[in-house]
């Protein structure tokens, strides 16, 4: 009677175990996203593969996703640590796992062609930000999506801010020849924001009126430590004949003005003041500008990036065509959000942060 009534109790614990599991849905795990909706529905789930985790700008934008992407979406994201090979298998992956979105930061633009052969085959649609495929890749299939800005625009903003400083002191120009001695430091060969904001900044200090001189121009990666090194550099065949620091990007601005401040520049001495302007207003960069070593820098809308990718990729997983009305970013030509750049100097400096 004993072992009976053991065996009834097992029995009913074991169906009452079964009603209280057979009632919740499974939800897709994600390392950084959300979880299933408190009514068991799953949210879908987006595969996101960003160049390098430590670029401080896409840091910012990889926040500002997992950010927006809470009770939206689950969004996993992973790091490609600047190697193609690795982002082609990271890519696999989440086809594989039949995600329903992807948003891909490339390593190299020209893969876009094969993300796009192979997320088509799948019929997952893609949306590429911050490095813009080449406008055959974009016309090749309509569930390709852009975010991103225009390089040119920040490529001129950072050529006013130097003309700006230059036509408001006359100590700038310290030879006193005229002509405005320059250094650039680009972001890496055949990348078109690097090779569009170093003409256009050239290009905006010419077209205010300022002749100008390359002293040299290097690609330092985006990298702050290469920055650092190719300004060292620049500074033991230049030195006081640098009257201004162009840069593609913060990192590799801050890693210039390490090298100054190590040359004795930067110190508030008259005559050790060397202008550097850079792109993205990461908060290093504003902590510069505080500081009074860093001019200027352009605002490129970490947040807005993320926030549009993410908007982009939920109404594809919806099945709905994205427009401006749904996604509430300006949909330009069906295919591209644009996020403004703005100025950033010591006199709005409240605004980048």
């Amino acid at each position: 009677m004993k072992r009976k009534w053991v065996l009834t109790m097992l029995t009913g614990i074991m169906l009452l175990s079964a009603a209280c599991s057979g009632g919740s849905g499974g939800s897709g795990s994600s390392d950084n996203g959300g979880s299933a909706n408190g009514g068991g529905d799953k949210l879908p789930t987006f595969g996101a593969a960003i160049y390098r985790f430590d670029d401080t700008f896409m840091t910012g934008v990889r926040n500002s996703m997992k950010e927006v992407s809470a009770g939206v979406a689950n969004i996993d994201i992973v790091d490609s640590q600047n190697s193609q090979p690795t982002q082609n298998e990271k890519v696999d992956l989440f086809l594989n796992k039949k995600y329903e979105a992807l948003i891909i930061n490339p390593v190299d633009r020209t893969a876009a062609t094969d993300f796009i052969r192979k997320a088509k085959e799948k019929d997952t649609p893609i949306v590429f930000i911050n490095r813009e495929p080449v406008e055959a890749d974009m016309q090749s299939w309509d569930k390709v999506y852009y975010v991103g800005a225009k390089a040119e625009e920040s490529g001129t903003m950072s050529g006013q801010i130097i003309a700006d400083y230059w036509e408001a002191n006359e100590s700038a120009d310290k030879n006193g020849d005229g002509v405005l001695q320059y250094i650039m430091l680009s972001g890496e060969p055949g990348h078109q924001d690097a090779e569009l904001r170093t003409t256009h900044s050239v290009k905006a200090l010419e077209d205010a009126g300022i002749k100008v001189e390359k002293l040299a121009s290097d690609f330092a990666n985006w990298d702050r430590v290469k920055g650092q090194e190719k300004m060292q550099a620049f500074l033991a065949s230049h030195g006081d004949n640098i009257e201004a620091v162009l840069s593609n990007n913060d990192d590799m601005a801050l890693g210039a003005i390490e090298a100054l401040v190590a040359a004795g520049y930067l110190n508030g001495e008259e005559g050790k003041f060397v202008p550097v302007v850079g792109v993205d207003a990461t908060a290093p960069a504003i902590q510069a500008m505080k500081e009074g070593k860093m001019l200027g820098t352009v605002l490129n809308d970490a947040k807005g990036q993320g926030a549009a990718a993410v908007a982009i990729a939920s109404a594809l997983a919806k099945g709905e065509t994205p427009t401006s009305d749904n996604i509430g970013y300006d949909l330009v030509d069906d295919k591209y959000v644009w996020i403004e750049y703005k100025k950033i100097t010591k006199d709005n400096i409240a605004e980048a942060e």
